[in-house]
């Protein structure tokens, strides 16, 4: 029924569809459902524990039988004062005053920490059937203990060259990640922002230029959208931010407000939020400080001063400091449960390329 098998037979799963990893706003709830509608459920682990981990997959492994993407960053630690937080404290000092919160009080450093030992041996105890990487791959010893535990490994391009990179390094399938696509970019061999490259002419691109089979990932929020992706080559596509949306996801009250009133030109590409660009719905930090500012500190220390200001916002019902990664398609939203929509996605691309076919 699919015109490409290729994923479906890698990841033995039943629709092309890969859920994308959310930091923040999800957990095994909305794996479960997508892993029930037949797609390959991720779950974002840069920022939680190993135990948390270790406690999310076992409840995904209780619910359903399905294979599951453990997803890990893999970029180079900077430690917070050569990120230069000091100067990124002074300069929110304002919205501290605003909101009667102590500049000087400590906070938890922000945590996003790339691909290491103890995740690594939490993969080879797990065994899941993929792993997923962000930012490139990690060094080659790390590597070739996630391959000799059994797993099927896949991570991010953002354009041709890094394509090319990661089929040389061995990687099993490559998600080409467009620019309208939510969340952090996978950036590793550029650090240009306005050469990014759309989803419609980065797929193309990268099928022709590797062996392996492309995920389509930026924009694509219905039907329309993945039988596009398989008319441009892609094997299957990456959806994030329409499973935002449902019920199961954790979006915050405010957050979630947010998300429903935005429209097609809401997003921004910002580094405000982490100090590395990614996607997100306009907040008022990235309006008054950025979007782009040379004064962010370095992934990840500038999400660190904005935990206590995103938390004293929240509590007043606004999202003025949290980051709502989201993709341009944000404004195509359903309100459904993710197995619903999971099912409804593949339904209407199949119609479509029938239509196609015609």
């Amino acid at each position: 029924m699919w015109p490409d098998r290729r994923l479906l037979d890698l990841f033995k799963i039943e629709v092309p569809i890969v859920q994308a990893p959310m930091a923040g706003v999800q957990d095994a709830d909305v794996m479960i459902g997508a892993a029930q509608g037949g797609a390959l459920a991720s779950l974002p682990c840069p920022m939680i524990s190993v135990e948390k981990a270790r406690e999310q997959i076992s409840i995904f492994r209780q619910r359903v039988s399905a294979p599951v993407n453990m997803n890990f960053f893999c970029h180079k630690a900077v430690d917070a004062v050569s990120a230069g937080e000091d100067s990124w404290r002074r300069k929110l000092a304002p919205y501290f005053k605003e909101l009667n919160i102590d500049p000087n009080a400590p906070i938890n450093a922000a945590s996003r920490e790339p691909f290491g030992e103890s995740m690594c041996a939490l993969v080879e105890e797990l065994k899941p059937e993929v792993v997923s990487f962000h930012f490139g791959l990690p060094n080659e010893t790390l590597m070739k203990r996630v391959r000799a535990a059994g797993c099927i490994v896949i991570s991010s391009a953002t354009i041709v060259k890094e394509a090319v990179w990661l089929e040389q390094r061995g990687v099993d399938a490559i998600v080409a990640q467009g620019a309208e696509a939510g969340g952090h970019r996978g950036m590793f061999l550029t650090e240009s922002i306005t050469n990014q490259v759309g989803t419609m002419a980065l797929v193309p691109q990268i099928v022709d230029a590797v062996r392996v089979p492309v995920i389509a990932a930026g924009g694509i929020a219905d039907g329309r959208g993945i039988a596009a992706a398989f008319a441009l080559g892609a094997a299957g596509v990456q959806i994030g931010t329409a499973y935002l949306h449902t019920p199961e996801s954790k979006v915050s009250g405010p957050g979630r407000k947010a998300l429903t009133e935005a429209d097609d030109d809401s997003t921004v590409i910002t580094n405000v939020m982490t100090g590395r660009p990614a996607r997100g719905v306009a907040n008022r930090l990235m309006k008054e400080v950025g979007p782009v500012s040379a004064d962010a500190p370095a992934f990840p220390h500038a999400a660190t001063a904005l935990a206590p200001l995103k938390a004293a916002a929240e509590k007043l019902g606004r999202p003025d400091f949290t980051n709502l990664w989201a993709g341009q398609a944000v404004a195509m939203r359903r309100n459904i449960g993710a197995a619903d929509l999971t099912r409804q996605l593949a339904t209407e691309a199949l119609d479509c390329l029938k239509n196609l076919a015609r």
